[in-house]
């Protein structure tokens, strides 16, 4: 009996081993190993979903993950979103939250599905910040008479 190329993944060596073994195929280019590459795709995903905490990262920490994975600096995020340096800036430290747009462009730019940057998390309003559960507010409250 023939034994099987690839098997489902067990490990994180063989996850890695696959990772780089699926790295060197698509970077030669060889449409006769398409069928390789489909099912390394198709296991590394299975693994990645499985394994994978990216779901315990909000979405602001995984732009900043992926920025230290990608070698990128805030003032790269600028070029790549068209943003400003102060837009970026304020995404980066909780304090503007993502744009439909933007989470387009992150997903196209780092290869990863949508919904990773479509989950909601806290916003920090410096104006709001001495109010208990006022993180996702963008205007001053009138709180006279509350305490």
């Amino acid at each position: 009996m023939e034994t099987l190329k690839f098997t489902i993944v067990k490990s994180r060596e063989q996850y890695d081993m696959y990772c780089n073994i699926l790295e060197d195929l698509i970077a030669h280019e060889n449409k006769s190993v398409q069928d390789e590459i489909d099912l390394l795709t198709l296991l590394i995903n299975k693994w990645d979903s499985e394994h994978n905490s990216l779901n315990d990262l909000s979405p602001i920490e995984l732009l900043k993950a992926l920025m230290i994975e990608h070698n990128l600096k805030a003032k790269d995020l600028v070029a790549i979103l068209g943003l400003s340096k102060g837009t970026v800036s304020k995404i980066l430290n909780f304090q503007k939250g993502l744009s439909k747009d933007v989470i387009r462009k992150l997903s196209d730019y780092f290869k990863v599905s949508q919904e990773a940057f479509n989950r909601p998390y806290k916003l920090i309003n410096e104006v709001n910040r001495h109010f208990r559960n006022a993180s996702l507010m963008n205007t001053k409250k009138n709180m006279a008479g509350v305490f």
